[in-house]
């Protein structure tokens, strides 16, 4: 079967509960051509190189289909010339405002901020499966005193949707505005919806709103600036001067977007795997290993992690020689994070769910320069979550398998995750903290 006609069934939704066999087709042709012109890498080593290759932009300026004289992510209601997000660029804007963003944002220079958060993010936690016990509608207790919950709506979106809300500084209340915000952002950036050109024009006017939804924020407190990363971004107490309004609006739609959803597939996609894989489940329920669930979350980033692949984010500044194949200047790339975590030539017995592997060095959270900036804040997060999960609820069984999943390709988790249990236990004293947190 032609590899681009491979590529095709993996964007078709009819896969978007196992890929992993399609993957491994994908990678017996290193770099594919596919229809839309762009270059699909699926192998571990290639996609590596070009993570760390100079000569691949992420600057939208550099892609052919860029309009100079277009103004970048306006919109009818949002507002127009708005900067593109740090990881829409190259260095040395790249860098200036990365650095920015992580002396508000946490390790190194911050470490306390995150470190700070671990005790509400287990309270958080706490209170949602606490719920789960006094759940007593259609979808919760049936007539055999068992309960239905959710894992997606109930628990593994509402989590982390309130974490980065009180790390940015943003009112919970808001929640279902910047939400439908953030599904027309994903949607923008899915590969099966449109060509590559008015995907962008979809995403710059999605990230035109979230702006403006920023810049109403942000104006309703000026002048009193709070202990938030917003605030610390506007203030300017690093080591540089502050980062300038626009971008600020820019790449706080990033990370609200950003913060949340990858979080939500990671967690469900964790819990998904644990429940298929209940000796495991067992092992963090028992809770005598300290480092298992740092462990467990580092295997579930290679085995089901929540990015499968960068649609088109890429361009090739130059002609590119990979895997024997020339990338020729000015095309799109796509990097199959996925299939490059599941490569055999990389590890062994890629298909098997195994948290206790050494050197784990996945794809999970990219690499180079546009390693996932909310990596310190994702990997606490899914410990704590699935450590709770697995500790407190008793006898938790998949009620379908497959769930039904979300629609994006690269996206990928489930849009549901219904679980029966027999009960919930009650909270572990002194759970506050993962003993490992990355």
């Amino acid at each position: 079967m032609p590899q681009d006609s491979i590529w095709q069934q993996i964007l078709d939704y009819s896969h978007r509960a196992d890929p992993y066999p399609l993957y491994a087709e994908l990678r017996k042709t290193p770099v594919v051509w596919a229809e839309d012109g762009s270059y699909v890498v699926s192998t571990y080593r290639e996609i590596v190189a070009l993570l760390h290759d100079p000569r691949l932009s992420s600057d939208r300026r550099n892609f052919p289909e860029y309009d100079a004289d277009a103004p970048t992510q306006a919109s009818e209601e949002g507002p127009a010339g708005l900067p593109p997000p740090f990881i829409q660029t190259d260095p040395p804007d790249h860098d200036r405002a990365r650095r920015l963003l992580t002396w508000n944002f946490g390790p190194p220079h911050r470490p306390g901020r995150i470190d700070s958060m671990i005790p509400d993010m287990f309270g958080i936690v706490t209170g949602e499966i606490d719920d789960f016990a006094g759940k007593d509608d259609v979808a919760g207790k049936d007539r055999s005193g068992t309960t239905r919950v959710d894992i997606v709506d109930d628990f593994a979106y509402p989590f982390p949707v309130t974490v980065i809300c009180r790390l940015l500084g943003v009112p919970r209340d808001d929640e279902p505005r910047f939400q439908a915000m953030s599904d027309a952002v994903i949607k923008a950036v899915d590969p099966t919806t449109g060509g590559i050109t008015e995907r962008q024009r979809r995403r710059d006017k999605a990230n035109a709103d979230l702006g403006q939804y920023f810049a109403e924020l942000l104006d309703a407190r000026r002048g009193q600036p709070g202990d938030d990363l917003l605030s610390g971004l506007l203030s300017g107490d690093g080591a540089e001067a502050a980062m300038p309004y626009e971008q600020v609006l820019s790449n706080a739609a990033l990370l609200l977007v950003a913060g949340h959803e990858t979080t939500v597939n990671l967690i469900t996609n964790g819990m998904l795997t644990l429940l298929r894989h209940p000796e495991v489940l067992d092992r963090l329920r028992r809770g005598d290993e300290p480092d298992l669930a740092a462990r467990v979350v580092e295997e579930l980033l290679r085995y089901e992690p929540p990015v499968q692949f960068l649609a088109n984010s890429r361009n090739t500044l130059d002609d590119i020689e990979v895997g024997g194949t020339t990338i020729p200047k000015g095309s799109p790339v796509t990097l199959v994070l996925a299939a490059g975590s599941r490569d055999p030539d990389f590890v062994h017995d890629p298909d098997r769910f195994d948290p206790d592997r050494e050197h784990n060095e996945h794809l999970g959270f990219g690499g180079g320069i546009h390693y996932c900036f909310g990596a310190p804040l994702a990997r606490p997060e899914t410990q704590i979550a699935l450590t709770e999960l697995a500790c407190r609820l008793r006898n938790p069984r998949l009620l379908a398998d497959p769930p039904p999943y979300r629609a994006s390709p690269s996206l990928r988790g489930p849009r549901h995750l219904l679980v029966e249990i027999d009960g919930v236990d009650p909270a572990r004293p002194g759970a506050e903290r993962p003993t490992a947190v990355g």
